[in-house]
């Protein structure tokens, strides 16, 4: 028995994580075994990256506290390389994972995956396309969704959702806080990707309110899934 492989893709307030979740319940509720994760983390291993990748000085404070990194210099940049050598890292970890997952038919459903490398990494950082499809053969070892669904929105939008959730108490990470034009880059970049791959990328407008949005993928997954 073999499962599905869904992601969600996005840029930064485009409301991904929510409706991942909302697909979940819903296909919980069908009568379906589904497994919801992100990247990066979806492990403990894994976690511990994306702490040091999204969190990267209050991690390693963290780690000086307990005498494991020296506490002179806490506010090292990470470098775009250190960047997709580390989400590849946390990767790896996680695809383990998935492939288990997946062997028992369970449904997973991923709130990014290796798509947002070459978007944030590739077309927002501007580090090399082509390396970064290399570490992602790596990282995967050819695992790909069936079914991956971005949710686009203009970038504007997507920042004042982040202040208004930020305000609510939400905290912003390394990547929440880059410039407009760094985001702008990133949803051009997904656009790119998804028209370089229609049938597996499915594209919605990410300024519809949240129910509706939700009754759309439904529809796409359903169809997808058989009914």
């Amino acid at each position: 028995m073999t499962g599905f492989f869904i992601t969600f893709e996005g840029g930064d307030g485009s409301g991904k994580s929510t409706q991942a979740r909302l697909l979940a319940v819903g296909l919980e509720a069908a009568g379906h075994t589904v497994r919801l994760t992100r990247e990066p983390g979806g492990t403990p291993l894994a976690g511990a990256m994306r702490a040091l990748l999204l969190h990267s000085t209050a991690s390693l404070e963290a780690l000086a506290h307990v005498d494991l990194v020296p506490g002179d210099e806490l506010t090292e940049p990470m470098l775009p390389l250190t960047e997709a050598l580390l989400l590849s890292a946390a990767r790896a970890q996680h695809v383990a994972r998935i492939r288990e997952w997946m062997d028992t038919g369970v449904i997973v459903i991923s709130d990014r995956f290796a798509d947002a490398t070459l978007a944030y990494q590739g077309y927002g950082r501007g580090y090399d396309l082509d390396t970064l499809r290399t570490l992602e053969r790596i990282a995967t070892g050819g695992l790909r969704p069936g079914l991956t669904l971005l949710l686009d929105v203009p970038v504007e939008e997507g920042q004042r959702r982040k202040r208004a959730g930020h305000e609510e108490g939400e905290e912003l990470n390394r990547l929440d806080i880059e410039t407009q034009a760094f985001h702008q880059r990133v949803r051009d970049g997904y656009l790119a990707l998804a028209r370089e791959e229609p049938t597996r990328w499915i594209t919605f407008d990410a300024t519809d309110a949240p129910g509706a949005l939700a009754e759309q993928i439904w529809r796409v997954v359903s169809a997808r899934l058989g009914g």
